[in-house]
């Protein structure tokens, strides 16, 4: 006895594809810029011989100042194993540095050294072609709408405080 054959569904299959319907298109989509993004991005500092995962870090020192491991984990969307290795890194290239966190004794606060400001500095001055390079394909102020957009969808008011 064969088994019945699967109906023939009339909905959208979840693509990325542009006007896909589907309830994951959005989601899917968000996910395949980010992959364009991040390649850019990792273009952008390949020659200064760090990649995204310490970028991340060291956009957390620069915004936060000198933080625990356990926050750069829940800031960057690591795990602890994966931050600890990311600041071991930078240490060895002299762009962060552990230091001690007052009355607590096991605690360590990871601090940017002016090395890994510079370095940082120097990321957003290469980054700059290529974020061009990016958004060459959207008219006039859309870049601007684009980011604008991605914030209010990121940062939605009622998540603000």
């Amino acid at each position: 006895m064969a088994p019945d054959a699967p109906e023939e569904s009339t909905t959208s299959r979840a693509t990325d594809r542009p006007g896909d319907a589907s309830p994951f298109a959005l989601g899917l989509l968000l996910r395949r810029a980010h992959w364009r993004a991040a390649a850019v991005m990792t273009e952008a500092l390949r020659p200064l011989g760090i990649e995204l995962r310490h970028f991340a870090v060291l956009i957390v020192l620069m915004e936060h100042g000198p933080t625990v491991q356990r926050d750069l984990a829940a800031a960057t969307g690591s795990d602890k194993a994966g931050v600890m290795r990311v600041v071991d890194d930078l240490e060895r290239r002299g762009l962060a540095e552990r230091k001690a966190v007052p009355g607590d004794r096991r605690a360590r606060a990871v601090e940017i050294t002016p090395q890994g400001v510079e370095l940082f500095d120097a990321a957003h001055v290469a980054a700059g072609p290529l974020a061009e390079r990016l958004v060459a394909e959207l008219g006039p102020g859309e870049p601007e709408q684009l980011a604008d957009l991605l914030t209010r969808f990121a940062y939605p008011s009622d998540e603000a405080s």
